[in-house]
């Protein structure tokens, strides 16, 4: 279940995970997957450095797990980082999307991981109840909140682990930031105002999923009322600062261009020139070529324990 991230959760289009991330429930049968998966995975393997991160302080929680499953694994980057840091582990890529978990079978056969690789296709939670054990390690990278009853999908989570098992959810963190406050053209603070806008618009997602209910996002809160415990939180962060490579460039390129997309009708006259500068090879003004974009971001890992 690959989702491009939305809103304060993360202003860049997913994560691929699918964080690594995509709608669980399928109500966005415009989406492409097949289309997206390149830009899912160039944003995953740009944010391995949060993830690896993320994976240690997992991998001093937890010992030697027989089965990991990555719900809503997207092209499977983050799922084969898993298999790569817990190497006894079975690793199980689960998604609503064939053609990503195809993508994520063949990363882990150039990996070497096909061995204890697998994947599941259907849709979360459901999807889970066809696992053939339960799970030492559940890892969902930004896909609960594309679930409508987000407590009932925790409680589903839980319900898959071993006792002694770990639930870890990335949900939260800060808005990433590409470039300085003042451009020296446009006015100051554009960032900041695409940010509320991708706000306004996870709303509207959440609010049209089906079966939504609103939930405070007290996420350890809502781990210890599925029945899990000695919950935890901590951010990580991924830091590429200017001048920034060429590959952190090009995905700084593809989301703005995104949020031109998408917010192109209601950004005023000026913020839409500003981000077609921006968006312009041939400006020298551009992310293509100017000296001080940069990649800064915050995800947030909240992780819990069924009782054994």
């Amino acid at each position: 279940m690959a989702h491009p991230d939305h809103g304060h959760h993360g202003r860049h289009e997913n994560d691929g995970g699918h964080d690594h991330g995509h709608p669980a429930h399928g109500h966005h049968t415009d989406i492409d997957w097949a289309e997206l998966a390149p830009f899912l995975e160039a944003q995953a393997e740009l944010f391995t450095p949060l993830y690896e991160q993320a994976l240690f302080w997992l991998g001093k929680e937890v010992t030697e797990p027989g089965l990991i499953v990555d719900a809503g694994s997207g092209p499977g980057v983050v799922s084969c980082l898993f298999a790569e840091t817990f190497t006894g582990a079975r690793v199980l890529a689960v998604d609503s999307s064939e053609p990503l978990l195809e993508r994520a079978r063949g990363r882990a056969a150039r990996l070497g991981y096909a061995d204890r690789f697998d994947t599941l296709a259907g849709e979360l939670p459901d999807v889970l109840d066809e696992l053939d054990y339960p799970a030492d390690l559940l890892w969902a990278g930004r896909s609960l909140h594309h679930l409508g009853d987000q407590r009932a999908a925790l409680a589903a989570f839980a319900r898959r682990l071993a006792p002694g098992g770990r639930l870890a959810i990335m949900e939260g963190g800060l808005p990433p930031r590409y470039l300085p406050r003042d451009l020296g053209f446009g006015r100051p603070g554009l960032e900041a105002r695409l940010d509320a806008l991708e706000a306004e618009r996870f709303a509207r997602m959440r609010a049209d999923l089906p079966g939504s209910v609103a939930e405070v996002e007290d996420w350890p809160a809502l781990l210890t009322g599925a029945g899990l415990t000695h919950a935890r939180t901590r951010s990580f962060l991924l830091d590429l600062p200017a001048p920034a490579p060429d590959r952190a460039r090009a995905y700084v390129a593809a989301s703005l261009s995104r949020l031109r997309e998408a917010f192109g009708d209601v950004l005023d006259a000026d913020d839409r020139a500003t981000l077609d500068r921006l968006l312009d090879p041939g400006d020298r003004a551009s992310v293509h070529h100017r000296p001080d974009v940069f990649v800064l971001a915050t995800h947030t890992v909240h992780t819990a324990v069924r009782p054994g």
